[in-house]
């Protein structure tokens, strides 16, 4: 396997549905090479000499360490950059700061709550800036859920996703990610907590390039009949915790648990981008069972992590 050669160089990484499917196609190929690299020991420091800026407003777990080790891994050098340790913290300017680490630095990844801090830093930015999550968007997440489906079902063409709960950052990116390579995505969650309806809308469009269907279907027991993945977020996403009495009540009937799995294909996975709430949002029988593919989705966020690092920021 061989990733067929394609320029990215340069290019932000905000939104998978700013990538064409031979792109996305292309980052699934180089992510499985860097894997195949990595579990035979191999060494491969394409990026010798290159540095990362990590700015986080957000805490993490699988998102700094992949993305540090991965840039490591890679040659490179990434750097933790939380907003008291930078002057954005007190009010600089995004255009600033954007342009001043661009000179610092050959890519910049940003895990914020807003879009639109991510899309004013690429506004400003010299340099590839990398959407590591937003309150709209989680590409990276969902390329690591693309690659660990890949690995366990072959093909995604024709694959049958299916998301339940809240329609968030991550439900947008699987539709996004579904639209690029062909696999259904349905999104089931309840009045309120629907997906964003322009990100729908696109999706849906770019759909029609590969045959996908993007779909939303309120009953999840509907959604779920004889789906080949089954998958769900936490009920309260970061920055929405004074809700969460709330988001538990309105939620509790789309919680993934054995009755819901039974009704999905019997070889269906079970996928959850963690942190997870056992049993709130899934029961522990179901995260900790034979269907749960939750570990392999982590690991592949380093993989995917190297790809797009290894891709977009200049090799010169």
């Amino acid at each position: 396997m061989q990733s067929t050669a394609i320029n990215l160089t340069g290019k932000h990484m905000l939104t998978l549905l700013d990538y064409t499917v031979e792109e996305i196609d292309f980052l699934l190929t180089k992510a499985s090479e860097l894997k195949l690299e990595t579990q035979k020991g191999e060494v491969n420091e394409l990026l010798r000499g290159k540095s990362l800026g990590m700015i986080f407003e957000n805490a993490s777990t699988r998102t700094r360490v992949s993305f540090e080790v991965g840039m490591t891994q890679l040659g490179g050098h990434a750097l933790f950059l939380s907003p008291k340790d930078l002057q954005i913290g007190r009010g600089e300017p995004i255009k600033d700061t954007a342009n001043v680490l661009s000179r610092y630095v050959d890519a910049i990844m940003i895990r914020t709550n807003s879009h639109q801090t991510v899309e004013e830093f690429a506004t400003h930015a010299t340099v590839p800036v990398i959407n590591a999550l937003t309150d709209a968007y989680h590409p990276c997440q969902a390329l690591a859920d693309a690659m660990t489906i890949k690995e366990k079902k072959g093909d995604l063409k024709g694959l049958t996703l299916v998301y339940v709960g809240d329609g968030n950052n991550v439900a947008h990116s699987l539709m996004a990610v579904g639209a690029k390579t062909g696999m259904n995505v349905t999104i089931s969650s309840p009045k309120g907590y629907e997906v964003d309806s322009n990100v729908f809308a696109r999706a849906k469009e770019q759909a029609k390039g590969t045959g996908a269907i993007i779909q939303v279907e309120q009953d999840p027991f509907v959604a779920a009949k004889g789906a080949d993945i089954i998958y769900t977020d936490v009920w309260t996403s970061m920055g929405y915790e004074n809700e969460q009495s709330k988001h538990s009540q309105d939620l509790k009937p789309y919680q993934v648990n054995e009755e819901l799995m039974a009704v999905a294909d019997s070889k269906a996975l079970f996928m959850h981008c963690l942190p997870a709430h056992r049993d709130e949002e899934v029961t522990s029988g179901v995260i900790d069972g034979a269907q749960s593919v939750v570990y392999d989705q982590a690991e592949n966020r380093l993989h995917v992590q190297k790809a797009i690092l290894a891709s977009v920021i200049s090799h010169n």
